[in-house]
């Protein structure tokens, strides 16, 4: 081998030890879980994600995994569901990562998801959260970064308009009440950028009341009533639903 070559591998060698031994500590405590899930009809942020049928059961099949890098507050994961409001594609696959840690005893969460329609790309949106939890209060901002936010714009078609900057703020209360038996409640507000707004499109709310089972070893059945308000535009995507999910964690 070349002197130089050989004293490039050399230090390369070295580097890579280095980076081994700064990363095996996380390494030895990284933990892979996994979920998947059944539910009777998937909605995201109070609207059908299935808006072919208009049937109240519009059955999803969803699961995905996280893996989290030992004590380091760090994580990456991603996540899957069966859905129809895009032509020639049929599936969301969300891809996420962030970090975690504790403050004031608080529970921060920041991070930055990206949802990928792989049949049509005209809905693929990134967004960047941050999320804070105290005691069964969590408060959530997810703000939208890419061009468009899922479609709605149109820029990928030449529009000139933009979904960039659309918000959404989410309040959420989570809170066991009997063994086994959590009550959940959430709202949430999305903001359309004013380009979307231009298009007469309006800002929303949505809502969710249920709760959820806990039958031990990573079984649950959730059960809500989910919806969102502004009918009138979007329709029976935002009709309130009882949707039931059967979901199981690994």
């Amino acid at each position: 081998m070349p002197r130089l070559a050989a004293i490039r591998f050399t230090t390369f060698a070295k580097t890579a030890a280095l980076a081994c031994a700064v990363m095996s500590p996380l390494w030895a405590h990284a933990e892979l879980t996994a979920n998947v899930a059944l539910t009777s009809n998937y909605k995201f942020r109070g609207q059908d994600q299935d808006s072919s049928r208009k049937k109240a059961v519009k059955p999803a099949l969803q699961g995905g995994f996280d893996y989290s890098f030992g004590d380091s507050g760090w994580y990456v994961g991603n996540w899957n569901s069966t859905v129809d409001w895009l032509p020639g594609n049929s599936l969301e696959s969300d891809f996420y990562g962030g970090y975690k840690f504790k403050a004031a005893d608080v529970d921060w969460d920041l991070g930055m998801l990206t949802y990928v329609y792989p049949g049509n790309a005209r809905g693929n949106t990134t967004e960047l959260y941050g999320a804070a939890t105290y005691g069964p209060f969590t408060a959530k901002y997810s703000h939208t970064v890419s061009k468009d936010y899922f479609g709605w714009a149109g820029a990928r078609d030449g529009s000139g308009l933009k979904g960039r900057n659309t918000g959404y703020l989410q309040f959420a209360f989570s809170q066991e009440v009997m063994p086994k038996v959590t009550f959940k409640a959430s709202v949430g507000y999305t903001h359309f950028s004013s380009d979307i707004r231009s298009l007469g499109v309006p800002s929303y709310v949505d809502y969710s009341v249920g709760g959820a089972y806990d039958f031990g070893s990573g079984v649950a059945l959730a059960a809500a009533v989910t919806g969102a308000t502004q009918r009138s535009y979007f329709g029976d995507v935002n009709k309130p639903r009882l949707i039931l999910t059967l979901s199981k964690s690994m």
